[in-house]
């Protein structure tokens, strides 16, 4: 009998947990079509395809302009149909967890609400770079939304997978943090001395030349708290496995980006491929700091007896086949 309802028990949990593992699949791929869709718009930008659509929300008047399709009509056109499919994904998304609100954390419909605020926000200011003709600091705004939008999703993904912290992560959680929001700051930057074009006009007359160096000079405080998370990871006993493996990705990163940087300068933006990679590495390097705050917060407030970001603790460490 005790074993029939222990099995009846189980069955119940398991039926529980399937809207919240189908909500963080849907989270983990509207991540990955999120920083594939930053990587089109960076080479939309650099390829000079910003405005090779006129129009807005159509191109040329149509869903799909055929007669005048080129590489740049394409790349802006791809841009926005990955847009529009992000935005319904996201709609699906708040829709799925007020649904099942009863059996999911009290936050996550709130938060889906947010992310859905911010692409909707995109949009807007994606619709306002055509209609402004790529005004700079509509533009800058407009990779600023983005990368809080895929900054949301992250922290929803992460909060959602099974992980069963040591306890051991100290002033980690504050010090990753720290790194995450300076290398955010550096990413605006970067996308200001794009949308202004400042390198190229400071190397062809000395103009801008403060935008472009103020970023230069902005890579030293956000290497720096980088590298303490790496340093502090590598010297922390005991810390779980997934944070260790994470800080090393993230000096991996840190390192690709800045040879990335140093080779974009030296060549003056003339290989198009090194800028997109720049800034795709950068929001690499942006996530995995995300991911590491929100894990290590989730080890402190375990080891507090805290259960903050998620509806249950488990023991299970895995991640879609991915050990943590």
């Amino acid at each position: 009998m005790s074993e029939f309802v222990l099995e009846q028990q189980n069955e119940a949990a398991q039926e529980q947990q399937k809207p919240k593992e189908m909500i963080r699949r849907l989270v983990w791929k509207i991540c990955v079509a999120t920083l594939i869709l930053m990587a089109i718009g960076s080479a939309t930008r650099v390829m000079n395809a910003g405005l090779a659509c006129p129009d807005w929300p159509l191109c040329y008047g149509e869903l799909v302009p055929a007669k005048q399709m080129n590489f740049q009509v394409f790349l802006e056109w791809f841009h926005r149909l990955d847009a529009s499919l992000i935005g319904l994904s996201a709609i699906a998304l708040a829709i799925l967890s007020w649904w099942h609100r009863r059996s999911l954390p009290n936050w996550l419909p709130w938060a889906s609400l947010f992310s859905l605020f911010l692409i909707v926000f995109q949009g807007v200011l994606g619709g306002l770079t055509v209609t402004e003709l790529l005004r700079f600091d509509i533009v800058t705004a407009h990779l600023a939304t983005a990368l809080l939008f895929f900054i949301t999703l992250l922290v929803i993904g992460t909060a959602l997978a099974p992980y069963q912290g040591t306890g051991t992560v100290g002033k980690l959680p504050w010090v990753s943090l720290t790194a995450a929001v300076l290398v955010y700051l550096q990413s605006l930057l970067g996308a200001l001395v794009g949308s202004r074009w400042a390198l190229h006009q400071c190397f062809g007359g000395s103009q801008l030349c403060a935008v472009m160096y103020s970023h230069i000079g902005g890579v030293v405080p956000p290497t720096v708290a980088t590298l303490a998370v790496v340093f502090l990871s590598l010297r922390t006993p005991a810390l779980h496995p997934a944070l260790r493996q994470l800080a090393k990705i993230t000096a991996g990163l840190l390192v690709l980006q800045i040879l990335l940087g140093v080779a974009t300068f030296k060549l003056h933006l003339q290989v198009e491929p090194l800028t997109v990679s720049h800034q795709l590495i950068g929001a690499c390097l942006l996530g995995t700091l995300v991911i590491f705050t929100v894990l290590s917060l989730r080890d402190l407030a375990l080891s507090r007896g805290i259960n903050v970001y998620s509806s249950d603790v488990t023991a299970t460490t895995s991640v879609d086949g991915v050990n943590l």
